[in-house]
């Protein structure tokens, strides 16, 4: 939790800058956003929001000691801690991969991170939140390693299960801020 407050205050740190940069040069605001594709990132968006349901349920599965899936492969309920953890880290990567794809169209529309200080501010609040989402995505897999290797999936397992999705809900919830302060605030 101390961690997660220093993240807080970090992701603050952006937040200011961001702002900072907007008040002292309004004007590439509104030249600049124009050039967003607001409902490419909406479907962004909602990829990752989903991708914490996914790691809820995953979560859920973990505290009743239900590492792998018991039934078929396309039987939901049956699945366990590791296959909706797969799901979530299959979702984040969706999630990095479309924002990367968003950051080639707009350097070839000429935003570039040094071409003004919006697209400076644009690049370091997204990007950071981006190395964070794929930090997130390693701890899935380490998670998920380490269920399969165990010989009994026990509390400590648990455990690691839901410091690892605390972690991707906060990163959910600053992502949910960044857009609607980047892609809607006028």
């Amino acid at each position: 939790m101390v961690w997660l407050s220093s993240e807080l205050m970090f992701f603050a740190a952006l937040f200011a800058m961001y702002f900072s940069i907007r008040a002292a040069a309004p004007e590439l605001w509104a030249t600049e956003t124009a050039k967003l594709n607001v409902p490419f990132a909406l479907v962004n968006t909602l990829i990752l929001v989903s991708s914490s349901f996914s790691c809820q349920i995953g979560v859920f599965k973990a505290e009743a000691f239900k590492p792998r899936r018991t039934g078929g492969v396309f039987n939901l309920k049956e699945w366990g801690m590791i296959e909706w953890f797969i799901l979530t880290f299959i979702l984040g990567a969706i999630f990095v991969s479309v924002q990367a794809y968003e950051y080639v169209v707009l350097i070839h529309e000429g935003v570039a991170m040094n071409s003004n200080g919006y697209a400076s501010a644009f690049y370091m609040t997204t990007g950071f939140h981006g190395i964070h989402v794929a930090g997130g995505l390693i701890a899935f897999l380490l998670i998920i390693g380490r269920a399969m290797l165990a010989k009994k999936f026990g509390h400590f397992e648990a455990t690691g299960a839901i410091v690892v999705s605390y972690y991707w809900h906060f990163v959910d919830v600053v992502w949910i801020a960044l857009f609607a302060i980047i892609y809607f605030l006028k």
